[in-house]
């Protein structure tokens, strides 16, 4: 593409893609001004180092703010992992103040989930965590870069190896 069309086809591209990749950094950090920050930082990628097939823009800028995320954690020094943000937002309101012995079960629970998951390949990890977080098989086919028939068969696997794992783990336990 010449460069003189390049911001033309920019604005095009950020006023597509911008409202899903804020949804989703949103989602994944839960702190709406630092998650416009890096959805800025995306576009700023974007523009400097576009891919080189401009229809592949959405899987692209997926595996783009996925790595900024993962760099604003370790930033941070909060490499909390994405379920405990998932089981803090599930806390229902009768949960808001568990009891001391209901706080060490959800932290032992926490680290057998985050421990598993660590166990798992990054693409079953990254599938099961989207799918948590409620995305449909065709974004997850997006992200993912395969065919969206294959997403289930992937994410009943990866649920399989998921629970043959905590079984195992709950197994060390006893």
């Amino acid at each position: 593409m010449p460069n003189d069309q390049m911001p033309a086809r920019f604005q095009l591209i950020f006023r597509e893609h911008y409202p899903s990749v804020l949804r989703k950094i949103t989602s994944l950090i839960g702190d709406r001004a630092a998650a416009e920050d890096l959805a800025q930082e995306v576009f700023i990628r974007l523009y400097r180092n576009p891919p080189e097939d401009l229809a592949r823009t959405g899987p692209w800028l997926h595996r783009v703010l996925t790595r900024i995320v993962y760099d604003h954690y370790r930033k941070a020094g909060r490499m909390n992992d994405l379920t405990e943000k998932q089981q803090h937002e599930a806390l229902t309101d009768e949960q808001a103040y568990p009891s001391n012995e209901a706080v060490v079960i959800q932290s032992w629970e926490r680290d057998v989930v985050r421990g598993v998951l660590n166990k798992l390949s990054d693409r079953d990890r990254q599938a099961l965590l989207l799918k948590e977080q409620g995305y449909s098989h065709a974004e997850i086919a997006e992200a993912l870069q395969v065919n969206p028939k294959i997403v289930g068969t992937l994410l009943m696997r990866a649920q399989s190896r998921f629970k043959k794992n905590m079984l195992s783990e709950e197994a060390m336990e006893q």
